[in-house]
C-alpha cells in the first residue's frame, strides 16, 4: 500500500527477501515528476493492488535500481510497463545480462529528471557502488543499503548476534560495519558525502530502516561520522 511521504513522493513496503542467509524487508519509492510521469526507485514485488495504486498516480516512465543489489523485481516491472526506461547502477549490467537497460546511473542526474532529482554516486566500496538521490520538492535524500536499521526482534539466533555486531539493529539507522570496512577508497567516499551534505535535506529514506522525517542533514552527518572523523 502506498503512503505519501512528502510532496510528490510515496513509499510502499513489500515482502521480505532472502539473501546471504538473512531476510531483508523491502521498500520502494514513487516520485511524480512535474510532467506527470513517475519514477520508481528500488521496485518491490509487483502485486495487482500495488499496480492499481501506482497507475492512479500517473504513468510509470522510469525504473531505477539504485545499486547492484536491488534488482530482483526489475523484470516484473519491465514487463508490466514496457514503455518505461530502465536505468542501471554500476555493476548491474554485468549481473543482469538478461535485462536490456536504457541507460546508466552515474554521478549526475539523468536529463529526464534533472532539476527535480539530484544524484551522487558513492564509489569505492567492494560490496556495491550506490547512487544516492535527492528529491527537491520533498527535501528527501534516498539511500538504499548504505544506511540500515532493523527492529531488535527481526533476527534470531546467530543472525541476531551478527546483525548486532554489524550495527544493523539499534536506536537509529546506521551504516553497517560491513560497508564501513569495505570502503577501499575513503577519499572518494568523503568527496561524495560532501556533495550529499550540501543538499538541503529535511528527510531521509532508506530501503531498510525507519525513515527520518526531520533534521535530515544532521542525521546524515551522524550516520557518517565514522568516515569524516
Amino acid at each position: 500500500m502506498l503512503t505519501q511521504f512528502g510532496r510528490e513522493i510515496w513509499i510502499a513496503d513489500g515482502p521480505a527477501v532472502a539473501t546471504g542467509g538473512f531476510h531483508y524487508a523491502t521498500r520502494m519509492a514513487v516520485i511524480r515528476l512535474s510532467g506527470g510521469g513517475l519514477l520508481i526507485w528500488s521496485p518491490i514485488k509487483l502485486a495487482d493492488s500495488l499496480r492499481a495504486e501506482v497507475d492512479a498516480l500517473g504513468d510509470v516512465r522510469y525504473l531505477v535500481a539504485p545499486n547492484s543489489l536491488h534488482h530482483l523485481f526489475l523484470d516484473d516491472w519491465r514487463r508490466a510497463y514496457a514503455s518505461a526506461k530502465l536505468y542501471a547502477p554500476p555493476g548491474l549490467r554485468k549481473k543482469r545480462k538478461d535485462i536490456d537497460f536504457d541507460g546508466n546511473l552515474g554521478d549526475a542526474p539523468v536529463g529526464e529528471w534533472a532539476g527535480e532529482i539530484d544524484q551522487v554516486l558513492v564509489p569505492g566500496n567492494l560490496i556495491t557502488a550506490e547512487v544516492v538521490f535527492f528529491h527537491h520538492k520533498s527535501g528527501t535524500v534516498l539511500f538504499t543499503d548504505l544506511i540500515q536499521q532493523f527492529p531488535d526482534d527481526w533476527f534470531s539466533g546467530w543472525r541476531a548476534i551478527v546483525a548486532r555486531l554489524d550495527l544493523m539493529v539499534g536506536p537509529e539507522p546506521r551504516v553497517p560495519r560491513k560497508f564501513r570496512n569495505t570502503f577501499v577508497n575513503r577519499r572518494a567516499a568523503r568527496a561524495a558525502l560532501t556533495r550529499i551534505l550540501a543538499w538541503p535535506a529535511e528527510k531521509v529514506l532508506m530501503a531498510h530502516g525507519t525513515p527520518i522525517e526531520e533534521d535530515g542533514r544532521a542525521f546524515i552527518r551522524r550516520a557518517f561520522r565514522w568516515l569524516t572523523g
